[in-house]
């Protein structure tokens, strides 16, 4: 066991992966190697899990793991493929908003991993990510593995969409490049991490041990607020408008900010938008909320953002783009307060900062402690009738006539109320999600999208949510709805679950194609006055008809379905959650329609835009 002692601690109320899982046997061997210095500071930063696929590049790190920390805290999750294991550490920040850790072989699992750290890098989620490499001292390489398993610059194959990676040649320096990487990774904007550990120095015996430090110094929390004057200034813009419109991006988790966020908006009577890429920000039910939320506004939203005179954005995703969806050319009319650090990582690279925003007045802050700021110098007010369009209504829950597919919104509806009043996260949606069909009340409700649109990174970010909230001890049942083509790229992330005994919900929006991309084809035939009835060739997985309920149980996870019709969804569903509630990974598959043709002149105007 660990000679650093002490062990990790589980926040009150919550519940560790089982320890009895892949519990080794006490070390009794007292030698410090290099790789034992980076597990005990992975143990000092109180990280509790570190997902990885196992590698010979980090072998030594894997022993010091095992034999030197008895595989706890942090204790391994193993994953089938790297890419689940960085999926994993995203899915666990859209939770905590902190990061875990994940291991990957060399540079082949960090090619493995890229789309992964992708998606987390556009979603600014933390994660420290630790790789390795064959000796850079060639005289100490094996032959053949160990040279194609070397690359001078690793972190050049990630660096333009990770925040800080680093190369470090002795013990100390690997200590203290894991304190400067989680540092980094948990300040916002938050972000991925990557340190690149030398087999060599892993392996490395060391004559003494390093001299001890207080960690907890080294990575101190660091929250950027706004100044009393730029608060004075905010709030002069706020109560002088007339139609005040705040729209609300990226937050964290939390209730406290959850509530104060609310209690702006009621202050102010102001119309409120929220985001469907990123989570759930605002109850999208109450009466100030304008429309749903969306992957892009929708009518009543763009409507707003035309007839508000003065826009709070709280680092919204892709403002500037957001002002051309609503007004084309023209530029936006209402006076901008734009608050975010997004700015601080844009890079030449990645074009992630979306389109440049008109803005009136910029503060550079994270948006808790702007909004807090402002309750402190606003008066105080319940103004809940909204001079905007108010929520969207909920549609009722109908059967499709005999003989008619199953529709997105019928999956939502059905799979709502079969849960009942359970407190649910949605990990996860499909892309056919109707926002209207489930209204968000809590910062758990709705965790975001999968970031940077790569598919198959879906069933990996649910099971890092879903452990997070087991973890934390969080009575939100998690509940993944996901396109089957996503989940055909990421299904064995389910095994890591079933495993380590997370319990999830995973629903199967069905409809046996890239349905997005037969979209894009319709869209394209019409652009160039081709035949629209070739969408389908090369998009539909038929014949054969792929068995996802075979590969969810695979993975040792029950799967029910597949479902055609209400009733058979209503039944398969109540089972699934009975399976979820004793701890279990329940799949249900649902068949769903092809989402229905737009008309020409909607493609022409989005295609325009």
């Amino acid at each position: 066991m660990s000679k650093s002692g002490g062990k990790g601690k589980t926040p009150a109320g919550g519940k560790a992966v089982p320890e009895e899982i892949e519990q080794p046997i006490p070390s009794k061997g007292n030698t410090m190697f290099g790789s034992d210095v980076v597990a005990d500071a992975l143990r000092a930063l109180d990280i509790p899990y570190i997902a990885l696929t196992p590698g010979a590049s980090f072998r030594g790190l894997h022993d010091s793991l095992v034999n030197h920390i008895g595989n706890e805290h942090p204790k391994m999750l193993l994953c089938l493929h790297e890419e689940h294991a960085v999926a994993i550490t995203q899915g666990w920040a859209k939770v905590t908003n902190t990061a875990i850790a994940a291991a990957v072989h060399s540079n082949v699992g960090l090619m493995h991993a890229t789309m992964a750290f992708f998606n987390s890098w556009c979603d600014r989620t933390p994660g420290v990510v630790i790789g390795a490499t064959g000796p850079v001292d060639a005289m100490k390489r094996r032959p053949w593995i160990d040279w194609i398993h070397t690359a001078q610059d690793q972190g050049a194959l990630i660096r333009p969409y990770t925040k800080w990676d680093n190369e470090p040649a002795s013990p100390g320096a690997a200590r203290e490049a894991v304190l400067r990487g989680t540092w980094i990774s948990n300040t916002w904007p938050q972000g991925p991490v990557y340190i690149n550990l030398d087999a060599g120095m892993q392996e490395m015996r060391m004559e003494e041990p390093l001299a001890a430090i207080d960690i907890k110094r080294y990575v101190t929390p660091m929250r950027q607020g706004a100044s009393a004057e730029m608060l004075d200034e905010v709030a002069k813009l706020l109560t002088g408008a007339k139609r005040p419109l705040i729209m609300m991006g990226r937050v964290r988790r939390d209730e406290k900010g959850w509530a104060d966020r609310v209690a702006l908006a009621e202050a102010l009577g102001a119309a409120v938008l929220t985001d469907l890429k990123i989570g759930a920000a605002f109850p999208t039910d109450h009466p100030l909320h304008c429309g749903a939320p969306g992957g892009r506004p929708g009518k009543d939203g763009l409507d707003a953002i035309n007839k508000a005179d003065v826009i709070l954005s709280l680092d919204w995703v892709d403002l500037g783009g957001t002002f051309k969806l609503a007004m084309g050319e023209k530029q936006v009319a209402a006076k901008v307060i734009q608050v975010s650090l997004d700015h601080t990582v844009h890079n030449g690279w990645s074009m992630d900062h979306h389109v440049h925003p008109a803005v009136d007045l910029f503060v550079p802050a994270e948006t808790e402690p702007v909004v807090a700021g402002l309750l402190k110098v606003l008066p105080k007010a319940n103004k809940t009738k909204s001079w905007a369009a108010g929520p969207a209504p909920v549609p009722a829950l109908k059967a499709p006539a005999k003989g008619e597919p199953l529709r997105p919104d019928d999956l939502a509806l059905c799979l709502r109320q079969s849960l009942g009043n359970r407190p649910v996260s949605l990990l996860h949606v499909s892309l056919s999600w109707n926002a209207a069909t489930w209204p968000l009340r809590h910062p758990l409700d709705y965790l975001g999208s999968d970031g940077g649109g790569g598919v198959g990174g879906g069933p990996g970010i649910a099971v890092g949510s879903a452990l997070a909230l087991q973890h934390t001890g969080a009575k939100h049942m998690p509940v993944a709805v996901l396109g089957d083509g996503d989940y055909l790229m990421g299904v064995t992330a389910l095994w890591t679950a079933v495993h380590y005994r997370i319990p999830m919900l995973i629903v199967i929006a069905n409809n046996i194609s890239y349905n997005n991309d037969v979209e894009h084809q319709e869209r394209v035939a019409y652009m160039r006055d081709r035949p629209e009835q070739n969408k389908w060739i090369g998009q539909f997985m038929n014949d054969p008809e792929v068995d996802l309920l075979a590969m969810a149980r695979g993975q040792g996870a029950q799967a029910f379905g597949q479902c055609k019709t209400i009733a058979d969804m209503e039944k398969a569903v109540a089972e699934a959650i009975a399976v979820v509630e004793k701890g279990g990974v329940a799949l249900v598959d649902v068949r769903i329609e092809q989402i229905s043709r737009v008309d020409a002149a909607q493609i022409k105007t989005q295609s325009d835009r």
